[in-house]
């Protein structure tokens, strides 16, 4: 059998992308007044949007503990996988790939290996599904590192964020969240590139789109390019026809953001997920 990737919720990759490759996902969990629920699993991005309004307290979340990866680990050895790729959310963000190095570690395998994608969102959903690709298609374990280490630099996420209520009150980011002051009337920008969360300011959302154009452009010739949010497609679709000059060919997949990062980020955020080209200089 061929290496196995695992990932966990926040990787936001279709559901096609995940069935197709057989890609194991480890659901994080998103704690909403008194209810524990695993994301994506006992809670819907449909759902979770729809309700966030109504909401008298912030959701908070949470990370798996080891015990969730080590049974999936185990199982997929048991099924014969020749090794096992585990690839999450930044450390920088979330505990989640602690709680997997510490499953490897118990486990005692060296068949398990565990990554940091210094990502976010789509843009550790891109390197999640060129691992899995690689995988099917018979690559060692060390070719698929390399291949996902040299991906994850030419790899960005930025996104216009609509509010900053919920960063504030979910303690996530603070010092990037420091960094752009007390004004109330402003649009932040957060940017995610190799496990470092920055942050711009701007004062309207038609400038903050104008500064994720400039982002892309930046960063052209583009390899992907998605487009991700919080329940928010209309103002997607309309940050993509803004940007649609810089696409390249093929499907541009918009998408909802996991719970666990809506609840953070709070509803109305709009950004892009973005892999240049490998002939390009990247930000």
């Amino acid at each position: 059998m061929p290496v196995k990737i695992v990932t966990d919720s926040t990787c936001d990759l279709p559901s096609s992308i995940i069935d197709t490759f057989n890609i194991s996902v480890v659901p994080l969990f998103v704690n909403i007044e008194g209810k524990s629920y695993r994301d994506g699993v006992t809670i819907t991005r449909e759902a979770f949007y729809r309700q966030l309004p109504t909401w008298q307290s912030f959701p908070q979340t949470a990370a798996p503990g080891p015990e969730h990866f080590r049974q999936v680990y185990r199982q997929l050895l048991d099924d014969g996988a020749s090794a096992v790729l585990s690839l999450h959310i930044s450390e920088s963000l979330s505990l989640t790939v602690n709680s997997a190095r510490k499953a490897a570690e118990q486990m005692n395998d060296p068949r398990v290996i565990v990554m940091d994608s210094r990502q976010l969102s789509l843009g550790m959903g891109f390197l999640v599904q060129s691992a899995a690709e690689l995988a099917a298609a018979g690559a060692s374990i060390d070719e698929i590192v390399a291949a996902v280490e040299e991906k994850n630099m030419r790899t960005h996420v930025v996104a216009a964020i609509d509010t900053l209520k919920f960063l504030r009150k979910s303690g996530r980011m603070n010092g990037v969240v420091a960094g752009l002051g007390s004004i109330l009337k402003i649009k932040p920008i957060l940017k995610m590139f190799d496990g470092n969360p920055t942050s711009e300011r701007v004062r309207t959302r038609r400038r903050a789109f104008a500064r994720l154009e400039n982002l892309l452009a930046a960063a052209a010739p583009l390899e992907r390019v998605a487009l991700v949010h919080t329940h928010a497609p209309q103002a997607a679709a309309e940050l993509k026809s803004k940007i649609a000059p810089l696409l390249p060919s093929g499907d541009i997949w918009s998408m909802d953001i996991t719970p666990v990062l809506g609840a953070h980020l709070g509803p109305g955020a709009v950004g892009l997920a973005y892999v240049s080209a490998q002939n390009a200089r990247s930000e």
